[in-house]
């Protein structure tokens, strides 16, 4: 069951986080900041617990009251001018899974071409999708016309409606980790592709195909760090004080 919301809550002071920001033990105290404390242990739990999946997926079912609660959270997201400008499109059909899919592994092949020998052997081990694996697809879309003519809060930044979309997939990600499924997100395809095979209207951009279900597990180490691609850069090297590049003094 996803975790209950608690009102009354005190955030935990820095003393009460570890060196990566999530919430450490908590010290004897009355029952209030208990309760508090378990909810913000348990929103940080699920941020770090958060995987890209990819061949972890059973298959099994998501119950219809599940999906909708997680389609729910990704509509609660917060947008530019309030415009909203997200639609998710649920994809349980096999034969348009199987085509995406066909279309992504000729994608893999045209990225696999431009590696150098060193990077192909790597990329050669890594799995980019699970689209049939998976229970489902949810594709989600960004309509620059929604809310249009006057967004407010975009005239300046043409993009905070993508950014806005953005916001909507990591809520469902988070609430999609919350209930105990996996999500991955594909990248490796042509949005004219994607809206040919899903009849998406030419002015709406597909931005993700996630594919969505139980899984057998979450590693704790992400799978392009798991298998060598690249490494998490240490939180100090991109926080940057007043002006890029500025560092504190030691």
């Amino acid at each position: 069951m996803p975790a209950q919301p608690h009102h009354q809550s005190v955030p935990p002071t820095p003393a009460e986080l570890d060196a990566n920001g999530v919430p450490s033990a908590f010290g004897p105290g009355d029952s209030d900041a208990a309760s508090a404390f378990s909810a913000f242990s348990a929103f940080y739990e699920v941020l770090h617990r958060r995987r890209d999946v990819r061949a972890e997926f059973t298959g099994g079912e998501v119950p219809t009251e599940v999906l909708r609660r997680i389609l729910t959270a990704a509509h609660a997201a917060p947008s530019v001018g309030l415009s909203q400008p997200w639609d998710f499109l649920v994809v349980r059909d096999e034969a348009t899974r199987r085509a995406f899919r066909e279309h992504v592994q000729a994608e893999r092949s045209v990225f696999a071409a431009q590696l150098d020998a060193t990077q192909a052997g790597t990329f050669a081990r890594i799995k980019i999708e699970g689209i049939l694996e998976s229970s489902l697809g949810v594709v989600v879309t960004y309509d620059p016309d929604r809310g249009s003519p006057a967004v407010l809060g975009r005239h300046a930044i043409a993009d905070a409606g993508l950014y806005s979309v953005c916001l909507a997939i990591q809520n469902l990600w988070l609430a999609a980790t919350a209930e105990g499924l996996g999500v991955g997100w594909v990248s490796f395809y042509r949005e004219d592709f994607l809206r040919r095979l899903l009849t998406i209207p030419s002015r709406v951009r597909p931005v993700a195909w996630l594919c969505l279900g139980p899984v057998r597990q979450l590693h704790q180490t992400p799978d392009l760090e798991r298998h060598g691609w690249r490494k998490r850069m240490p939180l100090d090297d991109v926080v940057h004080y007043e002006r890029y590049g500025q560092r504190p003094s030691r």
